[in-house]
């Protein structure tokens, strides 16, 4: 028991004992500065310091934009950020990708590297996609029916009382027959090459019954004349005339162009429809 009272004393002894440092002048041996301490203030010092240091850093990490810098404190603005550039980066490489493609594209076209396809191109028909035999040009029953009630009820008919008049079609445009009237691969119609920009005129008085824009066709325009003719006009470069306008022979109605996907150059594909079936042109019409 006293063993432990004296070794009590003795730690106790050790720790009030009290030190001096002294700082002094290496040369002079003068004093600067000098200060008592004991080892219970060091002890004391040492552990507010570190509880200090300790509580500086969390406040740092918690309350100070620094933390960002610290692995796994990143903020959560910040990771919202990062997310969107990653979306970003990704669809700028898919546009990069798109464009290396487009110019790898063009490269072919410039160097010739392009290789011909065998397709039927620009009718009516193709456009919506049908396959069409000699038997699909025969009329159904309900279809004379409806000829025949259509033709009774326009018999006396002022505009069409004259159906049987052979008249005079104008050429839409004069030109070298690129491609024939061929409806073995179905084909019906006549491609005229000609100047960019020119004058497409009706063949006949009509009336527009479709102006407007198809993927395949490109700008395209459809007249309806006397005796049950249909004209069209199709890969425009542009149309004057609306659906519903009334056109006279001769009258311009659009310019040649090349727009739609079946095209291949600067023409005019046009065809005649008559009573719903498809004739050839050229028996009508001087196209050179």
């Amino acid at each position: 028991m006293q063993e432990k009272e004296r070794r009590g004393k003795k730690i106790k002894t050790k720790l009030l004992h009290k030190y001096r440092l002294v700082v002094l002048n290496e040369e002079t041996f003068e004093e600067r500065f000098s200060f008592k301490l004991n080892r219970l203030n060091v002890f004391v010092f040492s552990s507010l310091a570190a509880l200090i240091l300790i509580a500086g850093t969390t406040i740092l990490i918690a309350f100070t934009p620094l933390r960002e810098y610290i692995p796994g404190y990143s903020s959560t603005s910040l990771k919202k950020k990062a997310t969107e550039l990653t979306y970003q980066t990704d669809s700028l490489q898919q546009k990069l990708l798109i464009n290396q493609q487009y110019l790898a594209s063009i490269k072919r076209v410039l160097t010739g590297d392009v290789k011909a396809q065998n397709f039927n191109r620009d009718s009516i028909l193709q456009v919506v996609r049908k396959e069409i035999n000699e038997s699909a040009f025969l009329p159904s029953k309900q279809d004379s029916i409806l000829r025949e009630k259509v033709q009774q009820e326009d018999k006396y008919n002022p505009l069409t009382a004259n159906s049987e008049l052979k008249f005079v079609l104008f050429a839409p445009v004069k030109g070298t027959i690129s491609e024939d009237y061929n409806p073995s691969k179905k084909h019906f119609a006549v491609d005229i090459v000609t100047a960019k920009n020119s004058a497409v005129k009706a063949v006949a008085d009509g009336t527009v019954i479709f102006s407007g824009w198809t993927a395949d066709a490109g700008y395209v325009l459809i007249l309806k004349h006397g005796s049950n003719l249909i004209s069209a006009y199709k890969h425009n470069a542009s149309l004057s005339k609306e659906q519903g306008d009334l056109v006279e022979a001769g009258e311009v109605i659009a310019t040649v162009g090349n727009t739609g996907e079946l095209t291949t150059g600067p023409h005019l594909h046009f065809e005649l429809w008559s009573d719903g079936y498809p004739i050839n042109p050229k028996n009508f019409i001087d196209f050179n």
